[in-house]
């Protein structure tokens, strides 16, 4: 429960399970309430804090089913001030990790409990299990990425953490989760968040740091209209062994027809020529600059972030990657604009972007012409698109030059996926 910025307490209730069913069903995390007749208790330190939030005062409330009442305010009872608390989190604004600094120091923060502030890249849906002693629950899990990380994920176990995530926009939410549990997830062979009894979340945090993250998301989507950018820029670990179909460009337009009106992307093979590849111009058409602070997208590497200058004096760091927007073209078609970039872009062309600005123009002429003259194995995602050219937003996964003998083997096999799309 809080009522001010500096103050917040803890409030249990004790009493039948209807009673307290009842009372966790009355009301939502964000919403306004009076607590009438509570019992005032001075907290155990050590035990309280081991399982519920930190709270500042040396108190706690206790709600008794025989004397105390809960009643959720009406929405002309509720003061503005209490309400712009929903947006302020409880810790310091500057005491989080960001998403690559989990990465970075690995399983040294194994168990630990920090705070983490993120935007949300997708939830899913909740899945029930039962546990070897009968006991029902439910597991949410969420996808974080900053500017740092592309992919992070977050697990909620309790049935409020996991409505409120029901409740996030991808790609437009920003979270300040205090006190989330690290871990390493051996199966994942990766670092995960956790969503504990202590975890308080707050949504879209109205602080300099939550707003310069969100202006990363807006800045991202406004520089990219067709929100691909972001893919490709924080690299997405997609499994290309279970990408088995091979298309034609013909049938890959074919299937996006079929596919009009679904939010899933589907992924696919191809073999074809590129047939549009400008490296060899001036290097800002296949390089981009990047803040190292906030992500946006720099005209120049010696230019100023103007949102970070606001915020330090420090100057940061700036950050390059390729970008591409290519053409691949075979006997059935062509398909424009698709998005080559970041890693996948440096292992395409086999050289790093450091080293790629180092080469003279006749050395990135013979290299786009590595590519010209021989046909690739190429992995796409494509996503349908009204607002994208030909309707549809397509992102190389892998480009490597293809090996004939495997070529002549998958497009032989063809008819398996013909008969797929009829």
């Amino acid at each position: 429960m809080r009522d001010s910025p500096a103050h917040f307490v803890n409030a249990a209730s004790w009493g039948s399970e209807g009673y307290v069913r009842s009372l966790s069903d009355s009301f939502r995390v964000g919403e306004c309430v009076i607590i009438e007749n509570p019992l005032i208790q001075r907290k155990e330190l050590e035990r309280e804090e081991k399982f519920s939030p930190a709270t500042p005062g040396n108190c706690k409330l206790l709600l008794s089913e025989n004397h105390s009442t809960v009643r959720v305010c009406s929405s002309y009872e509720v003061d503005s001030k209490l309400r712009a608390l929903i947006y302020l989190p409880i810790k310091e604004s500057r005491d989080y990790y960001s998403l690559g600094d989990i990465v970075a120091n690995g399983q040294s923060l194994d168990g630990r409990i920090i705070n983490v502030l993120a935007a949300v890249r997708s939830v899913g849906e909740p899945k029930c299990f039962t546990t070897s002693d009968r006991r029902r629950g439910q597991r949410c899990e969420v996808k974080l990425y900053d500017e740092t990380e592309s992919s992070f994920t977050m697990i909620c176990w309790d049935n409020e953490s996991i409505l409120v995530a029901q409740s996030w926009i991808p790609r437009e939410t920003v979270i300040f989760a205090s006190d989330v549990r690290i871990s390493f997830d051996k199966f994942r062979n990766s670092m995960t968040a956790m969503v504990i009894s202590k975890t308080i979340i707050t949504t879209n945090p109205d602080t300099p740091e939550g707003n310069i993250l969100l202006n990363f998301i807006r800045e991202n989507k406004e520089t990219n209209p067709l929100d691909g950018e972001i893919d490709s820029y924080l690299k997405e670990s997609i499994n290309l062994n279970a990408i088995v179909d091979v298309y034609t460009v013909e049938q890959l337009k074919v299937k996006a027809l079929k596919n009009e009106g679904k939010a899933d992307p589907f992924c696919g093979i191809l073999y074809a020529h590129i047939s549009t590849l400008n490296i060899d111009g001036a290097a800002t058409a296949a390089v981009r600059h990047r803040c190292s602070g906030c992500g946006y997208v720099m005209k120049e590497a010696s230019s100023t972030c103007t949102t970070c200058s606001r915020d330090s004096w420090e100057p940061k760091s700036v950050l390059l990657s390729f970008h591409l927007l290519i053409d691949v073209t075979d006997h059935t078609g062509t398909l424009h604009a698709c998005s080559l970039t970041g890693g996948v872009a440096e292992e395409t062309l086999g050289c790093t972007v450091n080293e790629f600005l180092t080469m003279t123009d006749a050395q990135k002429t013979a290299l786009k012409w590595q590519f010209l003259l021989e046909r690739s194995k190429i992995y796409l995602k494509i996503f349908v698109s009204h607002r994208a050219r030909g309707g549809l937003r397509i992102s190389v996964l892998s480009c490597q030059l293809a090996d004939p003998t495997e070529a002549g083997r998958d497009l032989s096999g063809q008819g398996h996926t013909e008969h797929k799309l009829a």
